[in-house]
């Protein structure tokens, strides 16, 4: 049985509850990669202040509990938060939450930035598993996989914003 999952309608159930979840002065912050595809279109859909530019992206590699074995990831973008954030609600956009690793390295990450008056997490889909109690405000959609299968999201391959969204479900290899 294979997995289909319509990304661009979870998107849109995505950017309705991020619409139910933003309060006055939140910044969005997508998790880098898929997170932060996925707040760069929210941040032009949503017609939020700050336009193109106005949302933020957050990498997760220098405070993961992985990261002696892993070391930098290629490709890997650096922070960039064009916004102060002590203070600021802040919404957290990632594709998938599984673990809950991702999101304690990036809410660390995020305090070495300033100390923000509160951090909401929003997710296209959460497949269980967690590893740490860390849970999604909203989440798209709600599926369990193996743990031996990868959920992953992908951009049009024109890379353009508001590109369209689709979703590819792999076996993970052994690292």
């Amino acid at each position: 049985m294979m997995l289909q999952l319509d990304a661009e309608a979870l998107y849109t159930e995505l950017r309705e509850g991020v619409r139910g979840l933003l309060k006055p002065d939140a910044v969005l912050v997508g998790i880098w990669s898929g997170g932060a595809w996925l707040a760069e279109r929210l941040q032009r859909d949503l017609g939020l202040p700050g336009g193109d530019k106005g949302y933020g992206v957050i990498s997760s590699t220098l405070h993961r509990d992985d990261f002696g074995s892993r070391g930098l990831a290629a490709g890997n973008d650096p922070t960039r938060l064009p916004f102060a954030i002590d203070g600021r609600h802040v919404v957290l956009v990632d594709d998938v939450l599984y673990t809950g690793r991702t999101i304690r390295a990036v809410v660390n990450e995020l305090f070495d930035f300033g100390r923000p008056a509160s951090v909401t997490l929003a997710v296209l889909v959460d497949r269980g598993g967690r590893e740490l109690p860390i849970a999604a405000a909203y989440a798209a959609a709600k599926l369990a996989l193996p743990a031996t299968q990868r959920l992953s999201l992908a951009r049009a391959p024109d890379g353009e914003p508001g590109g369209a969204f689709s979703f590819t479900v792999t076996n993970k290899t052994t690292e």
